[in-house]
């Protein structure tokens, strides 16, 4: 990653619900596992950290994720030290109804 080939939000966005959904439900991914799919280098995705903290705080205002700290719903905004992203209960449920529905056309 350079400057110029930055992620967008709305690609932060998608790998975030990406690496959730490919989780169990119920369990939850660490924000640099989405920073280190997003960079060709080892060394870049310290440097993503501020934005994808900052989207997953937009996902969470918008009830996409939940973000945690030792099992307990934070502010991704306040939080200090390591937080942990899942899908939302109603995520999980609308891709569930989606697979669902591909399944049975």
């Amino acid at each position: 990653m350079n400057e110029d080939a930055a992620p967008d939000h709305a690609h932060i966005a998608e790998c975030i619900l990406r690496l959730c959904a490919a989780r169990r439900a119920g369990a939850t991914i660490c924000p640099s596992e989405a920073a280190r799919a997003l960079c060709t280098s080892e060394d870049e995705w310290r440097t993503l950290m501020p934005e994808v903290r900052a989207v997953a705080a937009a996902l969470a205002d918008a009830g996409r994720i939940v973000v945690t700290q030792k099992g307990t719903a934070v502010d991704p905004r306040t939080a200090r030290g390591p937080i942990r992203l899942a899908l939302s209960n109603d995520h999980v449920e609308t891709l569930d109804r989606d697979r669902r529905q591909r399944s049975e056309q």
